[in-house]
């Protein structure tokens, strides 16, 4: 009777995580400036390692400054695995060089709240906060047409 309570208990936590609020949290990005997720975010990329991360540079090769923002998404790197003396020596640097905004989840504080994989993208859609679809991405180009046809 205890271990189907416990597990009643973990399943609603677990729902609630993923259906939970997506919206209300701060990160910096790669110039550390601060951005806030509201209600009117509409799409949240995440990607929690270097493979994720180049799929989505690769998705927004040749796309112009403002791209995601224009299209009310943000993309999310959970950086906490990486050495702190990687991180700030060189993955950052290396990330001012992009034409987009990168969020850095140092402490996987807002990546650790979705079933976000690795060696791929997750892509929450979003509507008033609320998750309401997770897609995932291991290719560079179905990013790029899904960001392109969807992401508007």
């Amino acid at each position: 009777m205890l271990s189907g309570l416990l597990f009643l208990v973990l399943s609603v936590g677990a729902l609630a995580q993923e259906a939970g609020p997506a919206t209300g949290w701060t990160l910096l990005d790669q110039f550390d400036k601060p951005y806030t997720a509201d209600a009117d975010l509409r799409v949240m990329l995440i990607a929690r390692d270097m493979a994720g991360s180049k799929l989505v540079k690769a998705a927004l090769d040749g796309r112009p400054a403002g791209y995601l923002e224009a299209r009310h998404a943000v993309f999310v790197a959970d950086i906490s695995r990486m050495p702190g003396a990687i991180s700030s020596m060189f993955a950052v640097p290396a990330m001012r060089d992009y034409s987009y905004r990168v969020l850095l989840d140092r402490e996987a504080r807002v990546a650790n709240r979705f079933d976000a994989q690795a060696a791929a993208v997750t892509w929450l859609q979003l509507e008033q906060g609320k998750v309401v679809a997770t897609r995932r991405f291991d290719s560079a180009d179905a990013l790029r047409q899904a960001l392109e046809r969807d992401a508007q």
